[in-house]
């Protein structure tokens, strides 16, 4: 076998294992923004999330999102990843297509795996939003479903071959595919269930703090650490010029992001506070994860600013219009999944990383790639 192919391939796995890892961080974090009384139960939910994807997404979900078929959905090979492999690798030559000697780039079964644990990550999200109030088996029903159609769907539309990525949208590591897409879920699973007890009396808000802020920060942490194999590992290949460039990237989106978050939550509450400043920063990830291949430093820094600007404007208007996001799942990863997107349209900038995609507004593109961007968001254009 190739040397390229063994590197790229182990490069794969490490960085599939570190998202994994993440579940621990999302563990960390809901349950620590949320009551003692609840946290056995969102600890155990977050246990069971992983395995319930793993059996949704080899069941049915893989067929779906890299089966041949149409612009909507996969149709061939759906059930227990039985059918070619069409998913995605950058790198020359990379189709993945299995031999009875030998594979030909990245084997198939490593990028199902890397694919999973995005999976996964989607449904994770959606378990803080409605923490404290769904029922355990609604939950593990509603992650199969994640699983199996949802998350697969939308990630066919724009890694699979399907009509979004035939228009011209890009989205590298998944503001969109991952983040919005939780973010859209756990906003409907908000309003169905309605708020808390005792969240909105009469025309008061009434804070319910978190138990414990230190498993939270600890767990923010592992989650910036995962993020680190979220985006890097998204190429696909142990490119060494995308790979560094992905990681600057990231990390100085979350840092600056952090900074803002803590600025103006300072300035909006008279004090520090560490919730949005966590907050802050996976505002800041989530929001670099679409263009992070695609954008210069500078430009990720700017992207960084405003998603730490608008975390915490969101947090507060979610609040205003009685929205009841316990560890501010919306405010995260919808909002700053959306602004992300967009944010390729706005600041990338072609050959960046080995990649061309054209430019986007800010550097003399047309508005193409915005409303390829747009169209992604808003399904619509």
């Amino acid at each position: 076998m190739d040397m390229r192919v063994i590197i790229d391939t182990i490069w794969v796995l490490i960085t599939a294992k570190m998202v994994f890892f993440m579940n621990l961080g999302f563990a960390m974090v809901e349950s620590g923004f949320a009551r003692s009384k609840n946290c056995v139960n969102i600890l155990s939910k977050n246990f069971v999330v992983f395995a319930v994807s793993s059996l949704g997404f080899l069941m049915l979900g893989w067929g779906i999102m890299f089966g041949d078929g149409n612009g909507f959905m996969g149709l061939k090979g759906l059930f227990f990843a039985s059918g070619l492999d069409n998913s995605p690798a950058t790198g020359e030559a990379y189709k993945g297509v299995y031999s009875a000697l030998s594979w030909t780039g990245v084997p198939m079964w490593a990028k199902f795996f890397f694919q999973l644990v995005f999976c996964g990550t989607a449904a994770t999200i959606v378990s803080g939003a409605v923490a404290e109030r769904i029922k355990y088996k609604t939950f593990i029903v509603f992650s199969f479903f994640m699983a199996m159609f949802i998350y697969p769907i939308v990630g066919h539309w724009i890694w699979g071959g399907g009509w979004l990525q035939l228009r011209g949208m890009f989205d590298f590591a998944g503001s969109t595919v991952i983040h919005s897409v939780g973010g859209w879920a756990a906003l409907a699973g908000i309003i169905v269930l309605g708020p808390r007890f005792g969240k909105y009396t009469n025309s008061r808000i009434n804070p319910i703090p978190g138990h414990n802020l230190s498993m939270a920060t600890l767990g923010t942490f592992v989650l910036w650490f995962g993020w680190f194999g979220f985006n890097p590992g998204s190429t696909m290949s142990a490119d060494p010029i995308a790979i560094s460039h992905v990681a600057i990237t990231t990390n100085m989106a979350a840092a600056m992001a952090i900074i803002s978050a803590t600025l103006l939550s300072w300035v909006l509450l008279g004090k520090p506070d560490l919730g949005m400043t966590l907050n802050g920063c996976l505002a800041g990830l989530v929001a670099i994860t679409a263009p992070c291949a695609f954008v210069s430093v500078s430009s990720s820094l700017i992207i960084g600013f405003i998603a730490g600007i608008l975390v915490v404007l969101a947090v507060v208007f979610f609040d205003k219009i009685r929205i009841d996001d316990p560890v501010g799942a919306l405010s995260v990863h919808l909002v700053n999944g959306i602004f992300g997107t967009i944010c390729v349209g706005l600041f990338a900038q072609d050959k960046i990383a080995g990649l061309a995609i054209g430019n986007g507004l800010f550097y003399g593109g047309g508005v193409k790639l915005l409303i390829s961007q747009l169209t992604g968001v808003f399904g619509v254009g």
